[in-house]
């Protein structure tokens, strides 16, 4: 990728988290890729922000500042984890809307598609979002999870909101079904030891776009964001779609 620009990999974590998972990306998705954790408002540095759960929340909150980042027709793809794939589908969705260039990729990690859901969000007690949430290994032991610990008032509220956001991106990707699966290649990845998400569930994001669709399998849980795998696959993945862009026709042979 010597000839071109870098490819800008925009990332979007999954419910609750901020950016901190994405740290080591910066490094291990490899030459000529950049990496830019986005971080949505009500955590991290933008903690004081009003959480966003709907759709035009998000779209105010973070389809500006990535329209701007866009606009010169730099090469970039979109990497969502678990609620990070449908954030990363509406703004997708959106950028094109607008007519702004497209994501050479939209890559998904963990992450059911619209269509479908891991996990509802008006039926889940706090207890059942507390088991769930400690089934992916996402909330610690019992003691520093009960009512009235820090973990349980900083962090429930925000998956709560989390899941209100979810169901209404799924709602409204639904409802805008008319304007038809986006014209880009989408990876989704999953993790051969995630307890929630698998490889069915993936495979329904190939009715979510007319490119080529690819799934593909790395070690690790629900969380494999975490480790090393993840961002070396999808770092080839955007050289991939960064070199056969350049080559009109060629993506369908190239290995994502």
């Amino acid at each position: 990728m010597r000839d071109g620009p870098p490819f800008t990999l925009y990332c979007f974590a999954h419910a609750g988290a901020g950016v901190s998972g994405y740290k080591h990306w910066r490094t291990s998705t490899g030459p000529g890729v950049t990496t830019v954790p986005v971080l949505l408002p009500g955590r991290g540095a933008r903690r004081r922000e009003t959480r966003v759960t709907s759709r035009d929340g998000l779209l105010a909150a973070l389809l500006g500042p990535l329209a701007d980042q866009v606009a010169d027709g730099r090469p970039y793809g979109l990497y969502g984890h678990s609620l990070g794939g449908v954030v990363a589908h509406t703004l997708a969705r959106a950028l094109i809307d607008r007519g702004l260039p497209a994501p050479a990729l939209l890559a998904v990690g963990a992450s059911p598609p619209p269509h479908d859901a891991a996990l509802r969000h008006d039926d889940v007690t706090d207890d059942r979002l507390l088991r769930f949430a400690a089934g992916l290994g996402a909330a610690p032991g019992d003691t520093l999870a009960a009512p009235g610990s820090l973990w349980y008032r900083s962090v429930l509220p925000v998956l709560r909101d989390d899941l209100l956001l979810a169901a209404a991106l799924r709602a409204a990707a639904l409802a805008d079904a008319a304007h038809g699966p986006l014209p880009i290649p989408v990876l989704a990845v999953g993790g051969q030891d995630d307890p929630v998400v698998g490889a069915s569930a993936l495979d329904g994001w190939a009715h979510w776009t007319t490119g080529r669709f690819v799934r593909r399998t790395v070690p690790g849980d629900h969380f494999f964001v975490r480790g090393p795998h993840a961002p070396r696959l999808i770092g080839r993945a955007c050289r991939v779609v960064r070199r056969t862009r350049r080559v009109p026709g060629l993506i369908s042979g190239g290995q994502l």
